[in-house]
């Protein structure tokens, strides 16, 4: 398989890594999800990583209950460092070099983010998984994704979620919920649909960052998007328009 984009960042939810527990982290699912990412990188692709901490602690969550959204949010990058830690322990085993950069300052475990250095990572076919988020509260690790997207110039954002892709409600919750194979920024934005915050779609959209919303739990599906197969939800520019199956 020929690989359609050079430079892509994947974008994980800290719940994928729980697998069928309540929390925490399955051995099972991460040796699952670093095989996937050795396949991306065999290909000679320049993949960077952002992981979500949900899995862990949820900031937005805790700070629900009255903690401090602050601290929570902080709590939050905290727990996608470790979850950061994890996999790059998982993809090293496979023999695939890998560094984690945090946007706060863990010096002992993780490199500080620092663009110029991330680049040279990529280039040297170094998976990059970026911890801590913006390394601001108030910031989901989606909005994380798309800055980090744009910074690295990555020609594509892929969104690993639970199902094939993006429907027009929850289809866990619906079983009459429709599967939408394309959809612009701005129709996302107006009806709602919770696949990411209105922040990282609205900056996907003024940068023109195409997105990829898919199931991961399918192998090889990532490596297939990559290389150019039709799967999932494609969300972009107004030349693409919203197909509801």
């Amino acid at each position: 398989m020929t690989p359609r984009y050079k430079r892509v960042l994947l974008k994980l939810s800290g719940e994928a890594l729980m697998g069928d527990q309540t929390m925490g982290i399955s051995p099972d699912v991460l040796q699952y999800v670093a095989e996937e990412i050795e396949s991306i990188c065999r290909m000679g692709v320049q993949l960077a990583v952002v992981v979500g901490g949900g899995n862990i602690f949820r900031g937005v969550a805790a700070s629900s209950y009255g903690m401090d959204r602050t601290s929570a949010d902080h709590m939050g990058m905290l727990a996608t460092v470790i979850n950061s830690i994890a996999l790059q322990d998982a993809i090293e085993k496979r023999g695939i070099a890998t560094r984690v950069q945090s946007a706060i300052e863990v010096h002992a475990v993780a490199e500080p983010y620092i663009l110029r250095k991330a680049l040279r990572h990529l280039e040297k076919g170094r998976v990059v998984i970026f911890a801590a988020g913006t390394g601001n509260p108030y910031f989901t690790t989606d909005t994380a994704a798309v800055l980090r997207a744009e910074e690295i110039h990555a020609e594509l954002l892929l969104k690993a979620t639970k199902v094939n892709g993006l429907y027009d409600s929850d289809p866990v919750k619906n079983s009459g919920a429709r599967f939408i194979k394309q959809i612009t920024y701005m129709d996302v934005i107006k009806r709602q649909l919770a696949v990411m915050d209105a922040t990282a779609i609205t900056l996907a959209m003024d940068n023109h960052l195409p997105l990829v919303v898919f199931s991961m739990r399918d192998k090889g599906n990532a490596r297939r998007i990559i290389c150019g197969e039709d799967l999932g939800t494609y969300i972009g520019d107004e030349a693409s328009a919203d197909q509801s199956i």
